[in-house]
């Protein structure tokens, strides 16, 4: 019996993740596959890193982030809430920022970038932070990982491949170095039209403060707003 207790648990932490993760990423991204003319879909992975909403959106909102920090599990919240808010003003674009001091954070960056390579980033990012505790805890996040690959109906084979391939290393590694030029440090960082915003700002007050304020700046934001 207890040797079968490891797949009982799998199965168990599997089905809850399809009802919640998935029911996640219907309700914060499907939209946006529908874009229209001049933005990104939601399987961009371009040089310019992950993005999520329009080329002509008047406001970029850039986030490096690991997704076994707490705080960017809580700022992702957020900026879900910003992207439905301000669609179609702002875009979005997200790095991988893992840390040495989270045991799972770059395999889990790794699993990110093996979803692109099959179009799922965005449910695959929005997975990995809604089962953050999860994953975070286990022995073997790995099996988690996945399981949410299934879960988001990606080609298990190719998935385990690409998550020990070169391009999703590399993938990882220009997001830091991105990170590394822009004298970025801890995460979350948030720079709000290239323009850092203060961690005392990352709060959904802050973060719409600054967003509001690049609007207003922006010659398109005004124009978009009259």
């Amino acid at each position: 019996m207890k040797r079968y207790l490891p797949f009982a648990i799998v199965a168990i932490v599997g089905a809850v993740t399809l009802a919640s993760g998935i029911g996640l990423y219907r309700a914060k991204r499907a939209p946006i596959v529908a874009t229209a003319k001049g933005s990104t879909s939601v399987a961009d992975r371009s040089d310019t890193g992950h993005v999520l909403g329009s080329a002509e959106a008047p406001v970029t909102l850039e986030e490096f982030g690991d997704y076994q920090c707490p705080p960017c599990g809580r700022i992702a919240t957020v900026i879900g809430r910003m992207e439905q808010d301000y669609r179609p003003r702002l875009r979005i674009i997200f790095r991988n920022l893992p840390f040495a001091i989270h045991a799972h954070a770059h395999e889990a960056a790794l699993a990110a970038e093996a979803a692109a390579l099959q179009g799922r980033f965005w449910e695959m990012h929005d997975l990995l932070y809604k089962e953050q505790a999860a994953w975070s805890s286990a022995a073997d996040a790995r099996v988690l990982f996945e399981s949410y690959a299934g879960m988001i109906g990606l080609d298990l084979e190719r998935f385990r491949r690409d998550m020990d391939g070169e391009a999703t290393k590399a993938r990882v590694a220009a997001d830091q170095q991105r990170a590394t030029s822009l004298g970025v440090t801890s995460t979350p960082s948030i720079f709000i039209n290239n323009e850092p915003l203060p961690h005392t700002s990352l709060n959904s007050s802050g973060l719409r403060a600054a967003i509001d304020a690049a609007m207003k700046s922006s010659p398109t934001g005004r124009n978009a707003e009259s």
